[in-house]
């Protein structure tokens, strides 16, 4: 049985409905930028979509580094999945690591047990992000669009992390 597509975002907006041979022209395999992966894993699909697009939409004129989510189960109930978790960091490995941030709880402990797996499941050089998720998931997006290097992206993570309010 085959993983279910991983949802890749992008900074632009979806179109509402095309002709069929566009839709067929926008599942071609995007272009590959070298720069580190981004998976956003949520107990929620609507979350993990809503925390992208807003890092998108953050970027500005930067061209966005691969970003994929990994929102509840593939009923589209709440929950995590093993399959989207494995399809979204597939989609997003361009063999410079990807940077995997979970919402909490079940999320974090099923990255964990796909990255202690022997093999892993999840591509390698994949590694947890310890972050607050929207504010981590902000500082991996821009981090990884510019450049950096796997190590600089969990570094501004938890920089995130550490920004004080007041």
């Amino acid at each position: 049985m085959d993983a279910p597509e991983a949802e890749l975002t992008s900074a632009e907006p979806a179109a509402t409905e095309e002709p069929a041979h566009e839709q067929e022209q926008e599942q071609a395999p995007k272009a590959r930028t070298g720069r580190v992966g981004v998976v956003l894993v949520s107990h929620s699909k609507a979350v993990a979509e809503s925390v992208a697009a807003l890092s998108a939409a953050l970027l500005g004129s930067v061209e966005p580094a691969p970003l994929a989510v990994a929102g509840g189960t593939p009923d589209g109930g709440i929950g995590t999945s093993a399959e989207l978790i494995t399809a979204a960091a597939r989609s997003v490995d361009e063999g410079r690591g990807v940077a995997v941030l979970c919402d909490m709880g079940s999320a974090v402990l099923t990255v964990k047990s796909l990255l202690a797996e022997e093999p892993s499941q999840l591509p390698e050089g994949s590694r947890i992000v310890d972050a607050p998720f929207l504010e981590g998931a902000v500082a991996i997006t821009l981090t990884s669009a510019i450049g950096g290097d796997l190590d600089t992206v969990l570094a501004a993570a938890e920089d995130a992390r550490g920004y004080r309010k007041r």
